[in-house]
């Protein structure tokens, strides 16, 4: 009976998807023929990419910890020596020579390489004999079930193949169906990329592949052993071994499943036992099929719909999604929008699960035992972004892998800090790992730059901000103080301006136009901005946990002698503290302006000059560049208030690029729907979908502003489920015309709920007070910080900025205080 009834349950699901006219599905009319027209599919710690071909199937797998290399330290013990001599170099304008004795100074010693790379746990091929006439072909992704499915007839015969990875349970799933009995006759082997020992074989139902990764560099050997089993589960028929495959004949249906492990514990720790987990996990392959699909979608499910979006119908549901996206830079075509949205949370869900290791450059979806950057956690911006979604739209304890990393970086980086810089705290640099490196690798002009700290210090913070949870910051509180402790051992007085700056480092991978071509220097904006931010926050989560308060008196001392912000001639803010920026600089890195995005430094209504000087800088920056970069400025361009020029770049982004294409810096996006550089980098998608939620509501500047940045292509539309900080919930939000029309805005944890519109509300449940602009909002977890701002003085010197007139009408809006408890359901209605 309970088989019966989960039978019934599952295909009552499978009818609710295709008759819903608002389903949220990728699909093709053709299988892919290379990976970036494959579909993803993840559980948090096991990936796939799934083909569809009816003859020659491939699941390429993927297990979050197979890795080469072991563990590992970087740091360089000599930098101590020559520190000081590398600091005189950049003070005295000598940074070309700072460079290039940064490469032995400064670097980890290259016997460690380049950190350790991320690697495929092989493929699953499933080869049908008979199927190659197929007609009527279909292959989709459900987002709303995180199921993908590939249909087809071959000889008035039906197929199904239907694959997920569990949520619930740690497998791959693969179901194969026919439409008359006996008609399943494939067979099935796993693989593994030329070149590289794996020992193969089949007993009984069972397939198995062993093997152990290759030394990431001359002093770190490869020692991580893993494990990968696919068992075939047959209804009729047989299933026999056939030296390394499986073959089956007469079935009637068939479910694969497939169980991943390796012996990674943690960054320290790799004595597990594969086999030993294999085995657990391959337990949960004996309960019904249909049972543990249920499961599955109910997990998801759970977190999925959380957050709903409606742009419009959907005009074009007869035309592929690959098609969709060819078409979109000539077609109204705002499903498509909502789709990409809805697709980067699906990502972040199958990528980034409480327990697991954080997204990384490609979230966990990777075919090559050498990938692009090593598919490493390049923490410069890209593993940021990767969780820029994760409190705005809903998936907050998604972002628990990050900080659990972070705290592991805490503790790695704090030998780092001691032995390479003679500090306290910790320091990590501009990429890590499954091992946690925190040195400085690859090149100077991006590895010399010890600033990630405090950019992931901010992700800390900001979870705080939005749930307001004194335990959960108690916890973390002492990776932001480590962070701050670093700095204020390493930044040093500049003799040239008196400034406290950060030394050596980078403008993340751009160097000024000018000569000698060198990228190292002294008191760089966005370190001025990522100090400044962490002093801030670690100094105000010193005081609401009542600690520290000398440690955070000295934190605000030393952020009072940093740089201000800096508006050069051009009318640009500086992106060094010297005025060396160029109009025709278009490089994929804003990095000067993260103060305005994902910082909170910059605003319209506090300070006006740097908000401009941000728009001047974005506008001489170009809007083509890389994937991940335009999903960086659609962010910037809604913190902009421009809503127009943010679409815009979801325009650009939403560019097809064929799927062959693995090499430039134009952008776009594949069949597929993953972001590319190209190549794929899944920050894009992620950056993207930020930048979605924060055209409809902001609330990182005092107040939770609705509809900030509404493109004039969203005339109508309707959002529920975003979150903001104070931990209110946008429950419903729908508008017209541009319009706010209503709204209904849940607290969750009580305090003063300020809300910012264009139109003036009325409520119908709480009484609404008006609030002055100048008035602080009382509730603290919406308290502002804002960076001073100076002006290139063309007699010399830099001055003060004036507070005059910026473009924006964010003064023009209105501003409400609503006092709410815990539970408070609070109605508006725009007027």
């Amino acid at each position: 009976m309970r088989q019966f009834i989960t039978v019934i349950a599952s295909a009552a699901l499978a009818l609710s998807v295709q008759a819903n006219p608002k389903a949220l599905n990728l699909w093709y009319g053709s299988p892919a023929t290379t990976w970036n027209e494959a579909l993803p599919i993840g559980n948090g710690r096991l990936a796939a990419m799934v083909f569809g071909n009816p003859v020659c199937e491939q699941f390429q797998i993927n297990e979050e910890t197979i890795s080469n290399g072991s563990p590992y330290s970087n740091h360089n013990p000599d930098t101590p020596k020559y520190l000081d001599n590398l600091r005189q170099l950049i003070f005295s304008g000598r940074s070309d020579s700072a460079q290039v004795l940064a490469e032995t100074q400064l670097m980890g010693p290259r016997i460690y390489g380049k950190g350790g790379a991320y690697q495929t746990a092989g493929s699953l091929m499933v080869r049908f004999a008979d199927h190659g006439g197929y007609t009527g072909y279909r292959r989709s992704l459900s987002l709303d079930s995180a199921l993908s499915a590939t249909t087809y007839s071959v000889g008035g015969v039906s197929y199904r193949q239907e694959a997920f990875t569990s949520l619930a349970d740690q497998l791959l799933v693969i179901r194969y169906t026919a439409s008359e009995r006996g008609r399943l006759n494939f067979s099935a082997s796993l693989t593994y990329p030329e070149g590289n020992p794996t020992r193969r074989s089949a007993r009984g139902a069972t397939l198995t592949m062993e093997g152990t990764t290759q030394a990431a560099g001359r002093a770190v050997p490869g020692k991580v052993r893993f494990v990968v089993d696919a068992k075939v589960d047959n209804e009729g028929g047989t299933v026999t071994a056939a030296g390394d495959s499986l073959v089956v004949r007469g079935a009637d249906a068939v479910t694969i499943y497939v169980a991943m492990a390796t012996n990674f514990v943690n960054y320290k720790d790799i004595s597990a036992d594969p086999r030993q987990r294999i085995d657990q996990y391959m337990a949960a392959s004996n309960r019904p099929y249909a049972e543990a699909k249920a499961a599955h979608v109910a997990r998801y499910k759970e977190q999925f719909d959380r957050v709903s979006l409606d742009l419009g119908p959907d005009k074009y549901p007869d035309k592929p999604t690959d098609e969709r996206i060819r078409d979109f830079k000539d077609a109204a075509d705002n499903y498509l929008v909502a789709l990409y949205f809805q697709f980067g949370r699906y990502l972040l869900i199958s990528s980034s699960q409480p327990g697991c290791q954080p997204a990384n450059l490609q979230g966990k979806w990777n075919a090559k035992l050498n990938p692009a950057w090593r598919c490493r956690y390049t923490v410069n911006i890209n593993t940021e972004m990767n969780y820029w979604p994760a409190e705005p739209c809903n998936l907050s304890e998604l972002h628990e892998p990050l900080v659990r990393m972070v705290g592991e970086l805490s503790q790695a980086g704090a030998a780092t800090a001691r032995l390479q810089y003679g500090c306290r705290g910790w320091v990590a640099h501009h990429n890590t790992d499954l091992w946690r490196m925190t040195g400085p690798v690859d090149v100077p002009y991006s590895g010399a730059w010890p600033m990630s700290g405090a950019w992931l210090c901010q992700h800390l913070w900001q979870r705080y901000l939005y749930n307001g949870d004194r335990d959960y910051l108690r916890s973390v509180y002492p990776y932001m103080k480590g962070a701050a402790e670093f700095f204020v051992d390493f930044m040093v007085t500049d003799p040239r301006n008196g400034h406290l700056v950060v030394c050596p480092s980078v403008s993340p991978e751009n160097a000024p136009k000018r000569k000698p071509k060198a990228n190292l220097y002294a008191g760089i904006t966005m370190d001025n901005q990522l100090v400044a931010d962490l002093f801030t926050n670690t100094a105000a989560a010193a005081a609401a946990l009542g600690t520290d308060r000398l440690f955070a008196d000295t934190l605000l001392g030393m952020r009072s002698r940093l740089i201000p912000l800096r508006i050069g001639k051009h009318g640009q803010l500086q992106e060094w503290a010297d005025d060396w920026d160029s109009p025709t600089d278009h490089h994929r890195h804003v990095s000067h302006l993260w103060a305005l995005y994902p910082g909170t430094e910059i605003s319209p209504l506090r300070n006006h000059e740097a908000f401009d000087a941000a728009r001047v800088s974005l506008t001489q920056r170009g809007d083509r560049s890389t994937g991940w970069s335009m999903g960086w400025k659609v962010c910037l361009w809604a913190r902009l208030l421009d809503g127009d020029h943010a679409y815009k770049l979801i325009k650009d982004q939403l560019s097809l690029v064929p799927a062959n294409v693995e090499k430039g810096q134009g952008g776009g996006t594949y069949p597929n729907m993953f972001d590319a550089h190209p190549p794929f980098q899944i920050d894009g998608n992620f950056g993207c979908t930020a930048g979605i939620a924060e055209m409809m509501v902001q609330s990182h500047d005092g107040a939770v502003f609705l509809l900030p940045a509404i493109p004039a292509e969203w005339a109508d539309g309707e959002v529920s489920g975003l979150r903001t900080v104070g931990g209110f919930v946008i429950e419903k939000m729908k508008w017209q015309g541009g319009k706010l029309a209503e709204a209904t805005i849940r607290s969750t944890i009580g305090g003063n709920l300020r809300l910012r519109s264009a139109v003036p509300v009325a409520s119908e449940s709480h009484t609404l007070k008006a609030a002055a602009y100048a008035q602080p909002n009382p509730n603290p977890l919406f308290a502002t910080w804002t960076m001073p701002v100076e002006r290139v003085n063309p007699e010399g010197g830099y001055v003060p900025a004036g507070n005059r007139a910026t473009g924006t009408t964010a003064r023009n809006t209105h501003l409400y205080d609503v006092k709410t408890q815990p539970g408070d359901i609070i109605t508006l209605k725009g007027i």
